[in-house]
This record gives structure tokens, sequence and C-alpha cells, in this order.
């Protein structure tokens, strides 16, 4: 099953994306359950998945304006260099632990709304990612129960305003730029997802190829991901985990390559969902 966040008539909501449009959720499986994660923290996504089967469309995705899928995250965790093709391109060595930083809640956006190339910057920089939603939190998970802390999986584009990013060894400056973190459409629950490592992700700018890896080549695996997070924070019901991206990137091509306004970029994982943001320039 599908979930997405929306407002509608000025107040959050979520429901199941289904063939023809949306199943309103908000409000129905609990009195107080009116987001998507409440309802992650409630273990309802498999009530909201049975309610929702089978039942008719309510809402016309026009209806609603879309939110990122968690749009509050407690934790958004990001993965640096994590594709064999990405750290060659970067010419970074080879590495024991994850390369780990932060993005602030405030700065994404929905699929379909804009991400903003600040002023400050000519080098905002594409990246296509697979983001992993967490369902049942906790501290020092075991590497081989990991899998059954994941609610499910969405698109991500990390956008990286490359030098801000690079003013010292820290990447959060550039990272957490106002809406240049694309989160979306939907959340695809994991059991959809027989193997993620069959998955195959795809970075589109204007229709153009840049980036495209299997999931099979993350350096570090999601299982390993989690319990490295989880053995120095404690993750919660609605953290993100976005995994990391694939070679491609625009600051290392030959001429560098980046975004301005006018430019479309998507994420494209089939059997996830496919993220699509315009870009625009800060006023």
């Amino acid at each position: 099953m599908k979930f997405v966040s929306y407002t509608r008539m000025g107040r959050p909501g979520f429901g199941a994306l289904v063939e023809g449009g949306i199943v309103d959720l908000t409000g129905r499986l609990a009195d107080n359950c009116t987001t998507l994660k409440q309802a992650i923290l409630d273990d309802l996504l498999e009530i909201a998945a049975d309610y929702a089967e089978d039942r008719h469309p309510e809402l016309a995705l026009s209806d609603v304006t879309l939110l990122p899928v968690i749009p509050d995250p407690h934790k958004i965790l990001c993965i640096g260099v994590n594709y064999v093709a990405h750290r060659e391109e970067t010419k970074r060595p080879e590495v024991q632990y994850p390369t780990v930083f932060t993005r602030y809640a405030d700065t994404q956006v929905a699929h379909g709304q804009p991400i903003i190339k600040p002023k400050s910057s000519t080098s905002l920089d594409f990246e296509a990612e697979l983001a992993v939603i967490i369902g049942r939190g906790g501290r020092n998970i075991d590497e081989a129960d990991a899998m059954e802390h994941v609610a499910g999986y969405a698109c991500y584009h990390d956008g990286s305003v490359r030098d801000w990013q690079r003013h010292t060894s820290q990447f959060v400056p550039g990272k957490n730029f106002p809406a240049t973190g694309g989160f979306g459409p939907a959340l695809v629950t994991a059991d959809e997802i027989d193997d993620y490592t069959a998955l195959t992700i795809t970075g589109r700018l204007n229709g153009e190829v840049m980036q495209q890896a299997s999931l099979q080549d993350l350096i570090f695996s999601i299982p390993q991901l989690i319990a490295y997070l989880s053995s120095f924070t404690a993750l919660s019901a609605g953290d993100v985990i976005v995994t990391g991206t694939p070679g491609g990137v625009g600051e290392r091509r030959e001429p560098p390559v980046f975004l301005k306004a006018g430019d479309v970029y998507e994420v494209d994982i089939p059997g996830i969902g496919l993220l699509v943001n315009p870009v625009i320039e800060e006023i």
C-alpha cells in the first residue's frame, strides 16, 4: 500500500493512494490519528491498508496539497558517499563506517513542489536517493533484526549546495538550505518490496539520465545503516534514513552541471515511485 501526507482546507491529513485518487484516513483509524507519522507510531499501517483496500477513492490528488511523506520526522539521518561509483568520482578513500550528516525537517518539499536555488550560490547539485522510513524505533538494533524496523520506502532528492558544503569538513550548511530536500510522492510499505536490493534508482535532469544504479550497489546496506545509526542515537517511528546517492552528480562532471531555474529533476525508483521537482530561483 502507498500512503501520502497532505493538507486539505488548511488541515493536515493522510490517506492511502489508490487507483484514481486517495482514500482519506484522517481521523478514521483513531480519533487522534491525523498524520501518517502518528499512524506509524501507533502501528496502524496494516489496519490502514485493510481499511483502504477495495474502497473507491474519495479525494482526487487535485483536492489536496501534498506534503513531504513525513513532514516532521524527529530525525533525518543522511548517508554520504554510499555508492562505489560516487566514492570513486569524489576520490574519497574506502571507510570502515558510514558518513553521516543531518538534514532539518523544514528544508523538505513534496512531490511537485519547487526546489529553490539559493541566491548565495550557483552550485545547487542533484542527488537521487532512496529514503527509509522507520516503523518501530529502538536503540542498538541488531543488524539481523533491522528490516523489522522499516515501515516503508520513498524517493528522496537530497539537493546539495556544494560551495557551502565545502566551507568546512562538515556537510550540514550545504545540506540545509530551505526547500532543497524533495521527499515523495508516497510511502510504500515494506511488505510491498520483497528485496530492496533488486530495485534500481535513476535521476533525470530535464529528461536526461544523469544518475543510475542498483540498490545492490550500496556500500553500507540498509540493515547495516540501521544497526550503526541506532548504536549512537535512538531511532523513532517516522524517522528517515536517506541512504546515499549514485555516481553522476553534477559537481563531478566535466564541465560541472548545476541546477538552475526552469530545470526539472526526477528521482525514479520503479516499485517505489517517481518524485518530480521543478527548480526556481530564490526571490
